[in-house]
């Protein structure tokens, strides 16, 4: 099983990678160091994690920091929609799924 980011979850990344960079040298490498274990985490327990949305779509919080993974699963693939800040607009991303085009 894969981990896929949606654009607009890999744009969120990057900037939260960008200001943990700017405020503490090193900082944004145990940010990028937690996406990255909660992926690998979600990868061996795809349906450990809380559940938004009676369509699948699921939540791992990150240990350190103040974000979650907004996830669903498909068979192969699990689908990031959105790297959010979990203290800011909880539900921004519920369109994402919806909006997502096919793979190829």
């Amino acid at each position: 099983m894969k981990v896929r980011l949606l654009a607009a979850a890999a744009a969120e990344l990057d900037e939260a990678v960008a200001w943990y960079a700017a405020q503490s040298p090193g900082l944004e490498r145990a940010f990028l160091d937690q996406v990255r274990e909660a992926g690998r985490r979600v990868v061996r327990h795809p349906q450990a994690w809380h559940l938004l949305d009676p369509a699948g779509i699921r939540r791992i919080r990150l240990r350190r920091f103040p974000y979650g993974l907004i996830y669903t699963v498909t068979d192969d693939e699990v689908l990031v929609l959105a790297i959010a800040h979990l203290r800011r607009r909880p539900t921004y991303w519920r369109s994402r799924r919806r909006d997502e085009p096919p793979p190829p």
